[in-house]
């Protein structure tokens, strides 16, 4: 249930599709409250996320808004159940904030993760070193103490994928490859490392070239998310000053799938980008000796 009166990305995506139906269904929140024997205000905190419906609220929802599609019934279902679930970083959630909190939902339920990152290693990716020296150089002054949390969350993040619980791409800019932003040492650990992670049948790692030109310059970096079999985009977080926005309208949404097509056309093959960075840790090395 979502925590202080505050929706939950779960409660989010349970509410607008709930919505969605209804409005298809032609009825109104006073004839759907009608349909579960509740207040009309019960309706409007369920489609808002504020609290999240019980299965057979969902069921009987469903019946009245003619959604007879099995797969649908039981992926709302499922998706209410886990709008109750207590996730793994909510033990750190003192030393979080509540966007980011949203974005690890988005990660632990995604079964496709792409990202586009024109700065830094995403953290998916990240070693603990290189982790810990790029929340050391935040400008935000992280206290010792919730920077150690920070780099702990990151290192759990990455369970999902190591398990194989989603496939995941990430396109990086050829600068995040070629101009270390932390020691040289930690960034010739991070390249060896996004090369072994790489070779996981789940994962894919694909470089822009310089030779891409202002393209690099198209987007800012953004990861996008989808919950099904299909890798139909259904939810896009990004990162600003203030913090991280989710967006999850359609719009929204198209207009990130098409980016994300666009940087991976003009991006190098896995194989190709493979090479790129083995030439690069050459080249570190080479410059070390």
């Amino acid at each position: 249930m979502p925590v202080a009166g505050r929706p939950t990305v779960r409660s989010r995506r349970l509410g607008a599709a709930l919505k969605t139906y209804r409005l298809a269904a032609k009825l109104d929140q006073l004839q759907s409250a009608e349909v579960i024997a509740a207040h009309q205000t019960r309706v409007s905190r369920i489609e808002t996320g504020h609290v999240s419906a019980r299965p057979l609220e969902i069921r009987a929802l469903l019946d009245a808004y003619g959604v007879r599609d099995l797969e649908v019934r039981h992926k709302l279902e499922e998706l209410a159940r886990q709008s109750k679930r207590r996730g793994w970083w909510l033990e750190h959630a003192a030393h979080l904030r509540p966007d980011y909190v949203d974005h690890i939902a988005l990660e632990d339920d995604a079964t496709y993760i792409r990202e586009w990152q024109p700065v830094m290693v995403p953290g998916l990716l990240q070693t603990a070193a290189y982790a810990e020296a790029v929340i050391a150089a935040s400008p935000h002054c992280i206290e010792p103490e919730r920077a150690a949390q920070l780099v702990k969350v990151r290192m759990g993040r990455q369970a999902k994928i190591e398990e194989g619980g989603a496939s995941y791409t990430a396109i990086l800019w050829e600068a995040v490859i070629a101009q270390p932003l932390v020691d040289v040492e930690i960034h010739r650990e991070q390249l060896s490392a996004v090369l072994e992670i790489g070779k996981r049948k789940n994962v894919t790692v694909q470089v822009m070239p310089f030779s891409a030109g202002v393209l690099a310059g198209y987007s800012s970096a953004f990861s996008s998310f989808s919950f099904d079999e299909e890798p139909t985009v259904e939810a896009v977080a990004m990162d600003n000053l203030r913090g991280a926005s989710v967006l999850e309208g359609a719009e929204d949404l198209a207009a990130y799938a098409n980016a994300y097509d666009l940087l991976r056309s003009s991006a190098l093959t896995p194989d190709a980008s493979v090479k790129l960075i083995r030439g690069r840790l050459r080249s570190l090395k080479e410059d070390t000796s």
